[in-house]
């Protein structure tokens, strides 16, 4: 099994630009499942760490519907303690280039949404 750099637990901060998205790919928390996949497969406990603001049922709905979807897989290791992981399909990769610049235009205009929805909200 190769070595992967554990995710950091402040990779998706309160002030992440992906946050402000007009759109969503699939639901709430795919574009954070994600990118989380970008550098190879991870385990279920993995993905927790950066994304511990997300319930186990909910981050396991979001998983299940991006496998639904086709951007996700789901491999079962079996062994002594079988373990599962998650990995980009094709797909799913093919997604992370319009994320990426989704998420450029959302910090080029992060003042700009911020404000808006302050404007809304005090209406």
């Amino acid at each position: 099994m190769t070595r992967r750099q554990p995710l950091p637990r402040d990779m998706f901060d309160e002030l992440c630009p992906s946050a402000l998205l007009p759109f969503r790919f699939g639901d709430k928390w795919a574009a954070l499942v994600l990118r989380c996949l970008r550098d190879g497969p991870r385990r279920f406990s993995e993905l927790r760490v950066p994304l511990h603001r997300v319930t186990p049922k909910v981050l396991t709905q979001s998983l299940r519907g991006l496998e639904r979807s086709g951007l996700v897989s789901r491999t079962v290791h079996e062994a002594a303690r079988p373990r599962v992981e998650y990995a980009l399909t094709p797909l799913g990769r093919s997604m992370l280039a319009p994320m990426e610049a989704a998420c450029v235009w959302a910090t080029a205009h992060w003042d700009e949404l911020l404000d808006a929805r302050e404007s809304y909200d005090r209406r």
